[in-house]
């Protein structure tokens, strides 16, 4: 993994995934006691980042191995890019997805014209589900974080928030990214390391599953105790990547940690300043800064808003909270 790799996806990606801005409120601001900067990939194709590496993952497959189709699992946000991804380059996709993912993302799944298999996270392997139907198919799997192609189109995000940063004159802060297994996170990592130094990637997870800042803090890859459980979905893995844990260890700053409450309230902010719609797992990283100010220094920090595939009753939910 390098930022030329990175570089490379941002030059394929031209032209078909959207370069999102960086946002800024000041009644946030006056919340968290210092400048808040979002970028919103909410607001990206499928509703979430993870277009970028989907996209990036099937533009560097050789052409007769991608002509014969995809296969992935995901809980939604994955499934949705890979999708998505398949479709514009007219190739088939198997989507693997439990059973209890929201709704809204095993339609839209469907409706950008992928197959979906359904599993049940608590007794089945969807590893297993996965490399029978990629044998008896000749599929190729195109992994949710740990893949050098998927991190390479995930740190373009990076790349636009160094940009972005540099024309508000932002040399010093840190960025927060809502963290699952780390692909968002690693990518940013690099991009921010060749591009803006000054800017350190933290990551932002919910209780009880944050794996990520345990690993962080004790040098070692740790295991989440439960792989289901949290409104959080989008960013719940059992553990980090092995290729992301690296990254991450080498360039990440400790990690922050929040309720389902403050991901909550921190979706119906974003919604009131600034008129986004985020999902719970999406808006872990401004909960982080709103309410972890104690543990973040600057008076700039910049949050990304990984995702916004979230139903009207989850949402009706958050803004209920400062209603």
């Amino acid at each position: 993994m390098n930022i030329e790799m990175i570089r490379a996806a941002a030059a394929r990606l031209k032209g078909h995934a959207r370069a999102t801005p960086l946002l800024n409120a000041p009644l946030l601001d006056d919340l968290a006691g210092r400048r808040i900067w979002v970028k919103p990939e909410c607001l990206q194709l499928t509703g979430s980042f993870k277009f970028r590496g989907a996209w990036s993952a099937l533009s560097a497959l050789a052409p007769d191995v991608r002509s014969k189709g995809v296969i992935a699992f995901s809980s939604g946000n994955h499934a949705q890019g890979v999708a998505l991804a398949a479709k514009m380059h007219g190739v088939p996709a198997v989507i693997i997805m439990p059973s209890d993912s929201p709704t809204l993302k095993i339609e839209n799944t469907r409706a950008y014209g992928a197959e979906v298999v359904l599993y049940d996270r608590a007794g089945e392997s969807r590893e297993e589900i996965g490399d029978k139907l990629a044998q008896d198919r000749g599929l190729t799997l195109i992994k949710p974080y740990d893949e050098p192609q998927v991190i390479a189109g995930q740190g373009t995000t990076g790349l636009e928030i160094a940009r972005q940063a540099a024309e508000q004159g932002i040399e010093k802060a840190d960025v927060i990214v809502c963290c699952g297994g780390g692909g968002l996170t690693s990518g940013i990592a690099l991009a921010l390391e060749a591009e803006a130094p000054g800017l350190r990637v933290r990551t932002a997870e919910p209780e009880g599953f944050d794996d990520v800042a345990r690993s962080l803090q004790s040098g070692q890859i740790e295991r989440n105790a439960r792989t289901s459980g949290n409104i959080c979905d989008a960013i719940i893995t059992p553990q980090p990547g092995e290729i992301t844990f690296q990254i991450m260890q080498r360039l990440a700053g400790p990690g922050l940690v929040v309720s389902e409450t403050e991901a909550l309230q921190a979706m119906a902010h974003a919604f009131n300043r600034l008129k986004l719609v985020a999902e719970p797992g999406g808006a872990a990283a401004l909960a982080a800064a709103l309410f972890r100010s104690d543990q973040i220094e600057g008076d700039d920090v910049i949050v990304t808003i990984s995702g916004g595939n979230v139903d009207a009753a989850m949402f009706i939910r958050a803004l209920e909270t400062l209603a």
